[in-house]
């Protein structure tokens, strides 16, 4: 499953970024230049998350998630310039899920995306799974390291995936070979070294660590 993300927003430039980012990030991103044509298109589609400008042309941000509330309770992120507590107030009002304010950080962004699928669905944090700067997304075999996409082999996602969803406990070679390969695994245990070496290398971070004799766990 990858997240359907409608972006309503008048400005290009912005909705350009946003959109790289978010796509590159492994999310669908449809856009919206103005209110009219993103309540056209949340009719016509379902999407997990909605990112919502306020001051735009022929319907503000504020009518159309009242509008869109009226119908349902789809994840809204509004993205405004209006930086009044009485803005952000009326927005929480309206039962937006987050309110980011002109300028923003991207990273920022990004981050309150993850964290408002987090905690509205939960078929999000069945399929992504976090260590600091790392992203995993099961569902596309897909792997962010501050929000670059790294390219692993099959074996060492599902190594990085597992060494992640079990993060601070000790995993022998044995039990992750049992986990990744199956209980017909009849090589030599040594395989898993060679695929945590590449992986350290490829994610360039110092979080797996060697447990001499033991296996491999994963920390801060």
């Amino acid at each position: 499953m990858h997240e359907k993300i409608l972006v309503i927003e008048d400005d290009f430039d912005i909705q350009e970024i946003i959109s790289e980012t978010l796509s590159a990030n492994g999310y669908k991103v449809e856009l919206a230049e103005d209110g009219l044509v993103g309540i056209e298109k949340f009719n016509k589609e379902k999407y997990d998350l909605i990112i919502l400008d306020i001051m735009m042309p022929k319907i503000n941000g504020y009518v159309v998630c009242e509008m869109i509330r009226k119908v349902s309770d789809v994840p809204i992120i509004m993205l405004t310039a209006l930086e009044e507590e009485q803005d952000q107030i009326r927005g929480f009002e309206l039962k937006i899920d987050d309110y980011i304010t002109k300028p923003f950080s991207i990273n920022l962004l990004l981050k309150r995306v993850e964290a408002v699928l987090r905690r509205t669905n939960k078929d999000y944090e069945d399929h992504r799974v976090y260590f600091e700067e790392i992203a995993v997304d099961k569902s596309s075999y897909r792997v962010w390291v501050n929000n670059e996409n790294v390219e692993l082999t099959t074996k060492e996602f599902e190594i990085l995936e597992t060494l992640i969803r079990n993060k601070g406990r000790v995993l022998t070679r044995e039990v992750l070979l049992e986990k990744i390969w199956g209980y017909d695994f009849y090589g030599d245990a040594r395989v898993i070294d060679t695929h945590i070496k590449n992986l350290r290398h490829k994610l360039n971070t110092d979080y797996i660590k060697t447990i001499r004799g033991v296996g491999y766990k994963l920390e801060k």
